[in-house]
């Protein structure tokens, strides 16, 4: 009989009262040869749609369920610890709510972990937007570039597992996943991007939405390299430079796009070190971006 790894879900949520049900059924119905689901916890940070109503129905159907309610937003970090302090497995999956695992990832993601060397894992992000505008197009090509860093240089993302051997990260951290990553370094872990666990996410439809998320993250980056002295595979100039000439010479059609991508992306970094050095912002209490939540992946079926 094999014995399988434990682990608990921590799915983090504001306002998302049209996604909440998918990515709930998309976990319980989660392949589980080699790992136990034990707990599915709900950190909903001052909801005010349906979200909470849709979790607590589900909470009265499977007992994995659990649902705790923040009465004010104080970031997503902060709602991770929350998670980590009521997760009883030593393995911890934390996952947006605004995404869609396929229903093998939770497996992949915590089956490494047999290995007591390996910290954290990571799976693939991959959009549902359309490349026939520029802002799709830019979504689908950052996210093909981050797919192609994290092969080489583990850079995780939207859902990952890792072991519970921190009681917190910074709250104040707009980078929740690059903190962790940080911590498992310290500690002389593994990082591991699985390519095959399949996340699905939307990334933003307008430009306004797009230079809003990536000017956050941009300024997220530099506080981690600040404040726990932990530069991600995306701040290498020379790397990226290197991505996007790479881009155009496996796509030349459209090497305008490509081009433009690279212009924007540059753009929106100079706008977040002037948030970070400038203006003394750290985003990591941000608005949400309308755009990016409509989110029309089901799921497969096993």
């Amino acid at each position: 009989m094999v014995e399988r790894i434990k682990c608990c879900i921590g799915v983090f949520a504001y306002n998302e009262e049209k996604n909440i049900a998918n990515i709930l059924n998309a976990l319980l119905n989660q392949k589980q040869d080699y790992i136990e689901i034990a707990e599915i916890i709900v950190v909903s940070s001052a909801s005010t749609d349906g979200t909470d109503e849709i979790v607590k129905g589900f909470c009265q159907n499977n007992s994995i369920i659990k649902l705790i309610q923040e009465d004010e937003r104080r970031g997503k970090s902060a709602a991770i610890n929350l998670f980590i302090k009521q997760a009883k497995a030593d393995i911890l999956v934390i996952e947006s709510a605004d995404t869609i695992p396929e229903f093998d990832v939770v497996e992949k993601l915590v089956k490494p972990f047999k290995n007591k060397l390996i910290g954290m894992t990571g799976g693939r992000p991959v959009p549902e937007n359309t490349k026939e505008t520029f802002v799709g197009f830019a979504v689908n090509l950052l996210w093909d570039l981050h797919h192609e860093m994290a092969m080489n240089s583990p850079k995780l993302g939207e859902m990952v597992a890792f072991r519970k051997i921190f009681t917190e990260i910074p709250a104040d951290s707009a980078v929740d996943e690059a903190s962790i990553e940080a911590i498992m370094l310290e500690h002389s872990y593994r990082l591991v991007y699985v390519s095959t666990a399949i996340v699905h996410n939307k990334g933003p439809e307008t430009y306004n939405d797009f230079i809003k998320q990536r000017r956050r993250i941009a300024a997220g980056h530099l506080w981690l390299k600040d404040n726990q002295e932990h530069k991600v595979a995306s701040q290498d100039s020379s790397l990226m430079l290197t991505l996007f000439i790479k881009a155009c010479i496996r796509d030349p059609k459209n090497i305008g796009y490509v081009f433009g991508v690279a212009l924007l992306e540059v753009y929106c970094r100079l706008l977040g070190l002037y948030d970070y050095k400038v203006k003394k912002r750290n985003p990591f209490k941000w608005d949400t971006i309308d755009s990016a939540k409509a989110l029309n992946y089901k799921g497969k079926k096993k």
